[in-house]
């Protein structure tokens, strides 16, 4: 667990009045290691906090052989104790996204409902029927942290390295971007599958390194001004705060190989960010 990344991302959403007390943060130090030790991760973040009406949730994630592929999320209330979460499937991603609306409560049991009508058959032999969906606090929890993984983790170009066998790992020669081009969205990638990658012509390829350009660079995100990009820190940190899912932060030394990237907010996406441009 690198405690110098945690304590920079944590410093740098504290403006936002969200962040680790003292004695969360001296939890986490002691309870993540033995995550660590207990799963035989390769390594442990603290990815963040999201909040509820009665009580937060706090995340980490451990990671296994593949940087991008092997993780597991935890959750817990305390930063000491820790419950697994299940992965996210496509069904519970419908799920979610059909009946979890509102703010979280902060208990993994409560279930959220949705009723609709759906009409099946066709014609004179079509009938309405009532279809309930249920989720539970717990699933929806899941299918958020992947979700924002999914859209918004970001690395800068080249911390990562792809081996010929597909295995993503971290890349040990990365020193850092230099500070021009910390400046430049085309230089931090998201930590996700390619989406984009695989529409590109061999033409518009030529020019990338197999090994480290196999992500989709921000400076192609669809609305364009989703991302917030600016030095602080006396212009010494490079961050880039998500305007898409609000409470994303990461930042990035540049000439270290030092980065990283928090989420503290509520859980929910910016829907308005299209009318926000």
């Amino acid at each position: 667990m690198d405690y110098n990344t945690l304590y920079y991302s944590l410093d740098l959403v504290s403006g936002s009045g969200l962040t680790l007390s003292y004695e969360q943060r001296a939890a986490l130090q002691t309870s993540l290691v033995l995550l660590m030790s207990e799963y035989k991760f390769k390594r442990v973040r603290f990815w963040g906090k999201i909040l509820g009406s009665r009580d937060d949730y706090y995340i980490a994630q451990g990671i296994s052989e593949d940087e991008m592929r092997d993780k597991m999320s935890l959750y817990s209330f305390n930063c000491v104790e820790w419950y697994v979460l299940l992965p996210a499937t496509e069904a519970m991603l419908l799920d979610v996204s059909i009946a979890a609306k509102g703010p979280f409560i902060g208990d993994p049991s409560h279930e959220y409902e949705h009723t609709e009508r759906r009409r099946k058959g066709e014609r004179d032999e079509a009938v309405v029927e009532e279809v309930t969906i249920k989720v539970n606090e717990e699933k929806r929890l899941a299918a958020t942290v992947h979700t924002i993984d999914k859209e918004v983790s970001v690395v800068p170009r080249g911390a990562f390295i792809k081996s010929p066998h597909g295995v993503v790992q971290t890349n040990r020669s990365f020193q850092g971007l230099s500070f021009s081009e910390a400046g430049k969205l085309s230089c931090f990638m998201h930590f996700t599958e390619p989406q984009n990658l695989k529409k590109k012509s061999v033409l518009e390829k030529a020019d990338l390194e197999p090994s480290i350009d196999f992500l989709d660079p921000l400076s192609e995100d669809i609305p364009k001004g989703s991302w917030s990009l600016q030095f602080e820190h006396s212009s010494r940190v490079c961050v880039i705060r998500s305007l898409l899912w609000l409470g994303l932060t990461f930042f990035h030394v540049p000439m270290t190989p030092q980065h990283g990237h928090i989420y503290m907010g509520n859980g929910l996406k910016n829907l308005d960010l299209p009318f926000m441009l």
